[in-house]
């Protein structure tokens, strides 16, 4: 081939070769982009032109990238996802006066994560209304979403299909001991959390769930002295000596003075995200509201499993 010209290249060709690596085939790229076959193989063939170089073979198997062509490709779809980011922010800067942003979420994330973020929310857009709609269970976000009552949820990572996720951070489970003169031992073992009385929330709390199939992997049993549906009450409960509890991190903050902290001896996180129905047609303040979460919440450096791997206290990450 002679020496290319790649500045004459059109948006419908980078298209054109997306949908062939996706679909295999110059037919089933036609029939997904609305055009004729001899229109998407001319794109191709002039962009090859262009560039100067092969990015498909052609034969009975179908259309099969090259090694440029898979290069070429992957730089195609990023900016084929810059225009969609260009466009969506086009989008948000209309329909922004007004309107409101609904959220499923459970306690903790509703009294720690969500104050800060709307605060900054309806800075930048006073017209937009937040309502929040708090649960026990984490897993009522997804319902919320599914029959149209929230736009954005909360929950625990991963969800069921269906859902765009966004990792917030990873929230380490720890054991909540009573006042003492000597600190916890090191490490702390299933066998000296069993001379404390225990306390946990009621059998349908989200975290009593979570907490029990952890155990559950790792061969243990513990049965709770004290049932109590509320986090603050556990909290005055361990703090007058009347037993031990384990709970998230994030839903114990403000950790009263002289409760003792101990690790559990197999390590467990939830990992907290934020979720959107997958293939709902969103407005603009719900769009609005995700990157406000976004500028408080970084992405996570790799995806270790949380109950093997659990994050520092208060690792801000992203979802």
């Amino acid at each position: 081939m002679v020496e290319g010209y790649p500045h004459r290249m059109k948006l419908s060709q980078l298209r054109a070769l997306v949908a062939i690596a996706d679909t295999g085939s110059f037919s089933d790229a036609a029939l997904q982009m609305d055009l004729s076959q001899s229109a998407v193989s001319h794109a191709i063939a002039t962009l090859e032109e262009e560039l100067g170089v092969i990015l498909l073979s052609r034969g009975r198997q179908g259309a099969v990238l090259t090694p440029i062509g898979e290069q070429i490709t992957e730089d195609a779809r990023q900016i084929m996802r810059s225009l969609d980011n260009i466009g969506r922010k086009a989008h948000l800067s209309k329909g922004l006066g007004s309107g409101q942003v609904r959220i499923a979420a459970f306690r903790s994330v509703a009294t720690h994560i969500l104050p800060e973020v709307i605060q900054h929310f309806r800075q930048k857009y006073p017209g937009i209304s937040v309502a929040i709609e708090e649960y026990q269970h984490y897993n009522q976000a997804e319902d919320d979403l599914r029959q149209g009552r929230a736009d954005i949820g909360f929950t625990y990572l991963p969800t069921s299909p269906g859902f765009e996720t966004w990792e917030v951070l990873h929230d380490r489970y720890i054991i909540l001991l009573p006042p003492s003169q000597q600190p916890p031992p090191h490490p702390f073992t299933w066998k000296d959390l069993a001379n404390y009385p225990l306390i946990l929330g009621p059998n349908y709390d989200g975290d009593r769930e979570y907490i029990e199939r952890h155990l559950a992997r790792h061969g243990q049993h513990l049965e709770p002295a004290y049932i109590v549906k509320e986090d603050s009450t556990i909290l005055g409960m361990v703090r007058s000596g009347l037993g031990a509890s384990i709970m998230a991190r994030l839903a114990a903050e403000p950790i009263p003075e002289g409760v003792q902290i101990a690790s559990l001896p197999n390590p467990l996180a939830r990992i907290i995200g934020a979720i959107v129905l997958a293939d709902a047609l969103q407005p603009p303040a719900v769009f609005a509201f995700l990157d406000t979460l976004k500028a408080f919440y970084h992405p996570p450096l790799g995806q270790a499993a949380a109950d093997e791997n659990p994050a520092p206290d208060h690792n801000v990450l992203k979802g």
